[in-house]
């Protein structure tokens, strides 16, 4: 609705107020009233109302009449551009390059994705208080500085891709494992998500980072059904049933794959972030049983991502894959060189006590395993650290 909305008035601080109106219009009304035939019609047509109404008050004769113009002109609609479904095209225009990038990343977070000012706080590892803060300024440039949010060119599109990308993966993310409530997936942003990459990937058929991402999510959302146990606890990759994982979307993400394979073997570019993270999950799907994983493959492919992207995160997944290698005490060696700036993100503290715990240092490791369920946001994966803090 926001999407929407935003395309035909062209104000995204209307759009939004207007569909929050039309939901609170709805929750008053559809009690009494029952709910209509067709209720996203009825709050579309009354979001619209609504806005129009916003219009005539606070604008001037000649806007009214633009207003009076927009509820009844029946003439077809301008051409919108390159980019055609109302989702997708409200990610590139809110993507504006005057907007720092955090910014443009939590501000369409915030409006596509309908993420909470939380749920971006964790993704970013920062205070809700200065997410909220952020997200405010953002919308205050944009007022400030008339920023239009209008149907991007072509070459505005590319320009803006890699912040597209970084929203479109973030709200698979938070799909993917729920960083609060009590469902440990939102299979609804996953499959979102997953949309818009394939919409991308026909806008930019080309574009390695595209394909990339796209493969990522399938390899990813390919084991949603090993990943919760009957009894709700999240399941660890090395020991999920994999039988139960989705083949057609394993080999739908082969193929994205090898085809980028094939065009970097040909001299093509050299392959980015989302690339060498759908390869390294490339390789855990291939593997039969966990034992199976060739782990110095993902090491090396870790190796180049971190020339990339050298972020704690990163190196701490290296770690991890370090220490499938070289044991647990070379992992934790250069797992605790992240202890400061991953203090706040409950998976240093479980990654860390899993390693201290092969080591049999069990007092450490509890301790480790107790801060990591602490910060954990998600019932099933509190329930899985809780049950291998246990076993100590």
């Amino acid at each position: 609705m926001v999407a929407g909305l935003a395309r035909r008035f062209g104000d995204l601080d209307l759009a939004e107020d207007a569909a929050g109106e039309a939901f609170a219009t709805a929750v008053q009304r559809w009690p009494r009233e029952g709910i209509p035939p067709n209720p996203g019609g009825w709050l579309t047509t009354t979001a619209t109302r609504k806005a129009i109404d916003r219009i005539r008050r606070e604008s001037q004769r000649s806007a009214k009449h633009q207003a009076a113009m927009m509820l009844y002109d029946d003439a077809p609609a301008e051409p919108t551009g390159p980019v055609e479904d109302d989702r997708l095209r409200l990610i590139f225009t809110c993507c504006h390059p005057a907007l720092a990038m955090q910014a443009r990343v939590a501000l369409t977070l915030r409006l596509l994705g309908g993420l909470t000012v939380p749920q971006i706080a964790r993704a970013f590892l920062v205070q809700e208080t200065t997410m909220a803060q952020r997200i405010t300024r953002a919308k205050a440039k944009i007022k400030a500085a008339h920023i239009p949010y209008r149907v991007p060119s072509a070459e505005d599109i590319r320009k803006r891709l890699d912040t597209v990308l970084a929203v479109i993966y973030l709200v698979f993310n938070e799909g993917y494992l729920a960083s609060e409530g009590e469902d440990m997936l939102r299979v609804d942003l996953t499959e979102e998500a997953i949309r818009l990459g394939r919409l991308l990937r026909t806008l930019l058929p080309s574009e390695g980072e595209v394909a990339g991402l796209l493969a990522l999510m399938l390899l990813t959302d390919a084991r949603r059904q090993a990943r919760v146990s009957s009894s709700g606890e999240l399941v660890t990759l090395d020991e999920q049933d994999r039988s139960l994982w989705d083949r057609d979307l394993i080999a739908e993400g082969h193929a994205l794959v090898r085809e980028r394979l094939r065009t970097v073997a040909a001299g093509g570019e050299p392959p980015g972030r989302y690339q060498l993270l759908a390869a390294i999950n490339a390789v855990h799907t291939y593997a039969s049983t966990g034992g199976d994983t060739d782990w110095s493959q993902i090491l090396a492919l870790y190796d180049q991502l971190v020339l990339l992207d050298p972020s704690p995160i990163v190196r701490l997944n290296r770690a991890i894959a370090l220490a499938e290698l070289d044991g647990p005490e070379g992992g934790l060696a250069e797992v605790e060189r992240f202890a400061q700036a991953l203090d706040g993100y409950h998976a240093f503290h479980a990654a860390r006590a899993d390693l201290l715990r092969r080591l049999g240092r069990s007092s450490e490791s509890q301790a480790a395993y107790d801060r990591a369920i602490a910060l954990a946001g998600n019932p099933a994966e509190r329930a899985y650290l809780t049950r291998r803090r246990d076993q100590l």
